[in-house]
């Protein structure tokens, strides 16, 4: 038996340089405002394979792979924050250890 596979959205990659870039300059240049846009939509993510994982133990007409794609996708998405967040430390600590 085969499940019938629906796309509701297109498959965008998570990371588009060129979308990072124009993030970019909508904030005129400013790192801090483009981080807090990635947070909340990282922050998006989540409550979005949250409200999708509700919405199929209600018995509502979601996809079982609509639920692994969305909980896949905040997954991925609160890694590579945590890998940013990461990568901030390890370049502040660089700069405070420089003479």
């Amino acid at each position: 038996m085969t499940l019938p596979i629906r796309l509701d959205r297109a498959a965008t990659p998570l990371i588009d340089p060129a979308r990072a870039a124009s993030k970019l300059d909508a904030a005129g240049g400013d790192f801090g405002e483009v981080l807090r846009r990635t947070l909340g939509d990282a922050s998006q993510m989540q409550d979005e394979a949250r409200s999708t994982i509700e919405a199929f133990l209600r018995g509502e007409p979601v996809d079982l792979h609509q639920v692994m794609a969305a909980s896949e996708e905040a997954s991925i998405a609160l890694e590579l924050l945590v890998e940013m967040r990461n990568k901030l430390t390890d370049a502040y600590r660089t700069l405070m250890n420089m003479s």
